[in-house]
């Protein structure tokens, strides 16, 4: 199944109705949304596919737990809009950067997760400007 995940900072709520014509879409606010159209957005999400768990938070500093004892596979954040991939200590932590205006001097680019059979990998992709 095709999901769009917004990792909040969305802008404005017509940036969701293009994304839904696209796909699905689960998406957070972040501290950049505000206005009565961004109040039905939630601060964190838990997805599940199949046995895969991700966990989505803006701001991953904000974190607050531990995701190996909440067995989160993956945690998806979005506030420095920096792109990024690592794992540590089993779990999978992507910042898919920001594929709106440019941010700073960051690239424009999405992420994409890969879940298959309980395996979970993730690629950067920037986009032409």
């Amino acid at each position: 199944m095709d999901l769009i995940i917004h990792a909040g900072d969305i802008g404005k709520r017509e940036v969701i109705d293009a994304l839904q014509d696209i796909a699905p879409v689960l998406a957070i606010k972040g501290n950049n949304d505000i206005g009565g159209w961004a109040h039905r957005f939630p601060e964190t999400k838990l997805v599940k596919s199949g046995n895969t768990r991700l966990f989505v938070i803006h701001d991953v500093n904000e974190l607050g737990c531990d995701p190996v004892a909440r067995d989160y596979q993956v945690v998806v954040s979005g506030h420095s809009h920096k792109p990024s991939v690592s794992t540590r200590d089993g779990v999978l932590f992507v910042n898919p950067g920001s594929a709106g205006p440019r941010r700073f001097k960051l690239p424009i680019a999405v992420g994409k997760l890969f879940i298959e059979d309980n395996q979970v990998n993730a690629a950067i992709i920037e986009l032409p400007v």
